[in-house]
């Protein structure tokens, strides 16, 4: 080969590599307008607003004049966009729909690999329902921490998912879901989220901290769909409680407590747990010290309505406790809004079916809460509760472009929220798209 041919298969090779090297001009921008927009930051609306996003982040908010060129429009007319929505109680790797018996089956029969599998379709549906975000509080063979992490890795479409692992308990008490005879199955312990004393207590937070769980869920109280033990008693000593809470808060991990009792409750504030979850039974003097200490309230109305719908189908004496528990926790919720107790949104969907999580917004305006304090509660609160509201639960530059679009005015029709036209996660459309 000649110099010359030499020299110019060089510069070839050079001019080349230069060119495989050059990123890749960014795509488009796409602007989203409709007539309403849901302000997380002040709990009003705006009116005739865009919000511009590149790439998975939202670049600017503001009116629908001057907008980039070039840009792709998407305009939904009527409508209000909001946050993408964020339900803090979920339960992604079952779904009871009203039937204790067929649950029960389920639990005893299912492998891991069922669990997981079927928890594919509830994530997608729940997605679908403008849920961009959850906090999946309790789940077997650490189903909520795989399932997360394949929808991270875009293996599967779902929300975003905070995860606990297995709920943290007593023997015998809500979270042991092992009810079957020593001799046909073994007892489970800490690794599965059972124990007993503070240094068992404390091993079970390291075992679901050691496999991935971003936050700790305790059943501090007994629990209506348990068959064995009273709704309202503690589950957990106040020693149990302080342990738990050091190794989790250490770690900085949030503690949820399942709790229907006062006193349980009491206990857990003390211990200086994060949020109370359903508190049915709570009392004027816990809520002002939740208050006090910005313990927030998950009252999962969803839940009481749901049970009640099909008390029937439970054995009696679940039936029973799902009446008193129902019939205390609207009183409560009533209570909590009055003193000013922080709310933030859950539904407990695993016991309703997944996909119906956004009529909890209307289960609490029709239990008094403003409309707008309830769109708050499922956007900037449970945000702010799940640790993640520098990141979402907020339509402002910066964040994820987490977007939900509903028809008209959601203020004006809170019942809206429950019939999404558009969801946006993390710039994919997965509603509303072409």
């Amino acid at each position: 080969m000649s110099h010359f041919r030499r020299a110019l298969l060089a510069v070839c090779l050079i001019s080349c590599a230069a060119k495989a090297q050059d990123p890749a001009p960014p795509a488009a921008p796409t602007v989203i307008k409709a007539a309403h927009l849901f302000d997380a930051r002040t709990g009003q609306l705006r009116e005739n607003q865009a919000i511009v996003v590149q790439g998975t982040k939202i670049v600017s908010v503001g009116a629908a004049t001057n907008l980039p060129a070039g840009a792709r429009i998407v305009d939904l007319g009527n409508a209000t966009l909001l946050p993408g929505f964020i339900d803090a109680h979920v339960h992604l790797s079952m779904e009871m729909g009203g039937n204790w018996y067929q649950q029960f089956y389920q639990d005893l029969m299912r492998f891991p690999a069922d669990d997981a599998l079927h928890a594919v379709p509830y994530a997608e549906r729940t997605l679908r329902a403008g849920f961009t975000t959850v906090r999946n509080v309790g789940s077997e063979d650490y189903t909520d921490i795989g399932l997360r992490n394949a929808i991270r890795d875009g293996a599967i479409e779902g929300p975003r998912i905070v995860a606990a692992g297995y709920a943290i308990g007593s023997a015998g008490g809500h979270c042991d879901q092992s009810p079957y005879p020593p001799d046909v199955v073994a007892p489970a312990g800490p690794m599965h989220g059972i124990c007993s004393g503070p240094a068992e207590c404390r091993a079970a937070v390291r075992y679901q901290m050691k496999w991935g769980a971003d936050v700790i869920k305790i059943c501090t109280s007994g629990g209506v769909l348990s068959e064995s033990d009273p709704v309202d008693v503690p589950q957990l000593t106040p020693d149990e409680l302080a342990a738990i809470m050091a190794e989790a808060h250490a770690w900085k991990r949030k503690v949820a407590a399942h709790s229907h009792g006062d006193l349980a409750a009491r206990q857990a504030i003390d211990a200086g747990v994060d949020s109370i979850e359903h508190g049915s039974f709570l009392s004027d003097e816990t809520l002002r010290l939740m208050k006090e200490k910005g313990v927030y309230l998950v009252p999962t109305r969803m839940a009481s309505f749901w049970t009640l719908q099909n008390v029937d189908r439970y054995p009696p004496q679940i039936a029973d406790k799902a009446r008193a528990a129902a019939a205390a926790s609207a009183d409560a919720f009533k209570r909590a809004l009055r003193i000013g107790v922080p709310i933030a949104f859950g539904t407990d969907s695993g016991v309703s079916p997944h996909g119906m999580n956004a009529r909890e917004f209307g289960l609490m305006v029709e239990q008094g809460m403003a409309p707008s304090a309830a769109l708050l509660s499922g956007t900037r609160e449970a945000a702010r509760l799940l640790g993640v509201d520098a990141e979402t639960g907020s339509l402002e530059a910066g964040k994820f472009a987490d977007i939900v679009a509903v028809p008209g005015n959601v203020l004006e029709d809170i019942r809206a929220t429950e019939h999404p036209t558009f969801v946006m996660k993390q710039g994919r459309v997965v509603v509303g798209g072409p």
